[in-house]
């Protein structure tokens, strides 16, 4: 993996290390971010964690995570980003981390956008969590339970629990070696998976009641709308998984979740089956993400929402005339 021995002298060197992941984080982000701060511990760095969006609430039980902030008051000399396939990615934070001497990325991102001094990038990485746990082997860091948790998180957040292509003999080597640290796989599993608050149950029906098919049912799109945060007390992350719950539609080839952030910016959750890049659908409209998994953002008007649909349907012309992306 590029990038790796050159991460690993930097880090030995500094003193203090800010750790950021990126805005509206997810398990992988968060177990990513927290596994890092873990293992430069025992090499007595001082750590900063920061996340411009804090920590989603079922991610608030896993080790470390209470010591999360959303700004940096202090000076570092390296600073980490980790899942960001650019600084855009970072939010507010990125004006923080671009004060230290060093910043080195670690992201698994096929579409980037390069910010950092150093760069440990593999698109084939299932999860962030696996580079981490290269990056703490290289440096012989001893992987706790504490640490073997948060890797645990990543890889079955940015897995969707092994049902992801993303999938290699290499992550099941390092959940075996997280397991065995006695990580408790089952119940990181039960929470990310199983924990399902009032909030989720109720959003996630009114997202798929809306459901609406094109293209012979091989594309599905819905909308959640502020209102309907609000009727529940819900947050915006209390739909992350309905997209993947629109992916499991049988024909479908092609998802489109939108969320209603305010009055003039929609939150766009893309996903895809077989040989469609979404991530090139996301990549036009400035967002980005992996080949099945991507989002961006579009302006909140009906006619921004037509358009995306109609590049969405284009996706599907250009696979059948066997070209993949646009």
């Amino acid at each position: 993996m590029q990038g790796l021995k050159q991460a690993a002298d930097h880090i030995s060197k500094a003193k203090n290390i800010a750790i950021a992941c990126h805005i509206n984080p997810d398990g992988d982000a968060i177990g990513s971010l927290l596994a890092l701060a873990e293992g430069l511990k025992q090499l007595d760095k001082k750590v900063y964690l920061l996340s411009q969006d804090g920590v989603p609430n079922k991610y608030r039980h896993l080790p470390g995570a209470n010591k999360i902030v959303k700004k940096l008051t202090k000076n570092v000399d390296l600073a980490i980003t980790v899942d960001c396939s650019s600084s855009k990615m970072l939010g507010k934070v990125y004006s923080d981390i671009r004060r230290a001497r060093t910043i080195i990325e670690i992201d698994h991102h096929q579409s980037r956008e390069e910010f950092g001094d150093i760069r440990v990038v593999d698109p084939l990485a299932a999860a962030v969590g696996e580079q981490i746990y290269m990056l703490l082997n290289r440096m012989k860091v001893e992987i706790t339970e504490r640490i073997a948790q948060n890797i645990l998180t990543s890889i079955i957040v940015e897995t969707n629990a092994f049902r992801l292509p993303n999938v290699r003999p290499f992550t099941f080597k390092v959940c075996e070696k997280m397991v065995a640290t006695g990580a408790d796989f089952h119940k990181l599993v039960e929470l990310v998976f199983w924990g399902r608050t009032q909030q989720v149950a109720i959003l996630s029906g009114i997202c798929l009641s809306r459901c609406k098919f094109l293209e012979n049912r091989r594309i599905v799109w819905s909308i959640v709308k502020k209102r309907d945060f609000k009727k529940v007390n819900g947050k915006d992350g209390d739909v992350d998984a309905v997209a993947d719950e629109m992916r499991a539609i049988k024909d479908v080839k092609i998802v489109v979740l939108f969320r209603e952030r305010d009055e003039k910016r929609l939150r766009v959750s893309l996903r895809s089956k077989g040989d469609i890049n979404i991530a090139n659908l996301a990549a036009s409209y400035g967002g980005g993400g992996h080949y099945e998994v991507a989002g961006c953002s579009i302006p909140n008007k009906i006619e921004a929402i037509n358009e995306l649909l109609g590049r969405a349907k284009m996706f599907l012309v250009k696979r059948k005339n066997g070209r993949t992306s646009a």
